[in-house]
């Protein structure tokens, strides 16, 4: 059933671009509209029939996990059997996710494919799996669970004279260890003045006492991402420290009250930006105050000075503001939310107060 619905959306979406078939090359929509998890294969969809074209090496796997689809082996170039599917398929008119497709690939399938009309999806594509389903919601859920253990886990063993990456490389085991399949993207641990890189992947850097410690991880949960961010002091925060922190976390928590359906994505990210801007650290939060999360851990919508996108009920976000002050530090704190009807539901649980270890 949750696949049924999934394909009905598809078919709106491309027939509401005036075509009668689609082809899905991605990771993310493949999983989402068909359950194949595996590395490699092509979705084509028309308003009749589901096909999906795969090697050797995943025809099994395909035939177990997409049982609503026609399965199609590709035994030499992929373009000959895709062409071979569209005839089959009477689709004269072929959306595509541009977003996507390489340039090669897209050649090699327009010159094969002459008679054929090739649509690209545009801005649809990004709202093929904006709203979550109850099923969604509880996967990223349980990834934010392990995420906020993982948190509670590594707080024991941060101190001064271990290198960041072995932080990073504790994080990834916990959460491999408690349900995860793999990370959501390489953990960020920044230590010091290296806490101003706002993506400081963990380095042979040892922490030091004093130190701000930005960590930014998350995991994945049978195919659903968590993303989370805590910054901690090793040692007694001073003066400067606790200004920049308080800032950051006054900044987040306005953002979070404007977290609710209807509201523009480049009104929640003002709410934030305004309180850091008044601090006199607007120079020092230069990216967007959020991103959805589900099947990637960067989607639709955006929280941005350009986040023209209505939030909806069911949407996923977070909302990451930060201050980084080259040569000195930064502080980010972030939280996983669902869009709700009047206001947010946070996933991400660890507290928020500084922390100083």
């Amino acid at each position: 059933m949750i696949f049924v619905k999934r394909i009905k959306k598809i078919r709106d979406i491309f027939n509401n671009i005036d075509a009668d078939g689609i082809i899905i090359c991605s990771p993310e929509n493949r999983r989402y509209l068909s359950g194949f998890t595996g590395s490699n294969g092509f979705l084509i969809i028309s308003n009749s029939e589901l096909g999906f074209a795969t090697d050797f090496r995943y025809v099994k796997q395909a035939e177990k996990e997409c049982g609503n689809y026609e399965i199609f082996e590709i035994k030499s170039q992929p373009v000959d059997l895709l062409y071979e599917i569209i005839k089959k398929y009477n689709i004269k008119k072929l959306a595509y996710e541009d977003s996507f497709m390489t340039v090669s690939f897209y050649n090699k399938l327009k010159s094969k494919l002459k008679e054929i009309d090739f649509i690209p999806l545009k801005e649809a594509a990004g709202v093929i799996r904006i709203i979550k389903d109850k099923d969604e919601l509880k996967l990223i859920g349980e990834a934010a669970k392990i995420a906020d253990n993982a948190f509670t886990h590594i707080l024991k063993l941060i101190k001064p004279g271990v290198p960041e990456k072995d932080i990073a490389l504790e994080l990834e085991y916990f959460m491999k260890k408690n349900g995860a399949s793999k990370l959501s993207f390489d953990s960020i641990v920044a230590s010091g003045k290296r806490s101003s890189l706002p993506h400081g992947i963990a380095t042979d850097k040892v922490i030091e006492n004093g130190d701000l410690v930005t960590l930014d991880f998350g995991c994945v949960y049978n195919g659903y991402c968590s993303d989370m961010t805590r910054t901690i002091v090793v040692g007694k925060a001073d003066n400067r420290q606790k200004e920049i922190y308080n800032t950051v976390l006054k900044a987040q928590v306005e953002a979070l009250s404007y977290i609710k359906a209807g509201v523009l994505g480049k009104d929640v990210d003002k709410a934030a930006r305004d309180i850091i801007s008044d601090a006199g650290y607007g120079d020092y939060f230069g990216h967007g105050l959020g991103h959805g999360v589900g099947l990637a851990v960067h989607e639709e919508p955006r929280l941005s000075i350009n986040g023209e996108m209505v939030l909806e009920e069911n949407m996923v976000v977070t909302d990451e503001p930060g201050i980084y002050i080259p040569d000195y530090g930064g502080v980010r704190i972030e939280d996983l939310i669902i869009v709700g009807e009047d206001k947010p539901i946070i996933l991400s649980k660890s507290v928020k107060k500084l922390i100083e270890l």
